[in-house]
């Protein structure tokens, strides 16, 4: 395995051990901003006003706002 992998394969162990003591609430808030950011991101990559970054900010807030909704209404 190169080292290239193996840096990467590390970033994303610590990364997702820093996930281990969310909530729910903001487990599903994260999981809408990753989502959300993934879906800008794609779109800001077909769309020619959109950039790639920019497409991202917006579905990671949107995303994250739809978590959020998500878990207002678990809650009732």
């Amino acid at each position: 395995m190169s080292s290239s992998r193996l840096i990467a394969l590390g970033a994303c162990a610590v990364l997702l051990a820093g996930c281990a003591g969310l909530n729910n609430t903001e487990q599903r808030v994260l999981t809408g901003a990753t989502i959300g950011a993934g879906a800008g991101a794609g779109l800001g990559a077909l769309t020619a006003g959109l950039s790639i970054p920019a497409g991202a900010a917006i579905g990671a807030a949107a995303g994250a706002l739809g978590g959020f909704g998500v878990d207002a209404l678990s809650k009732e």
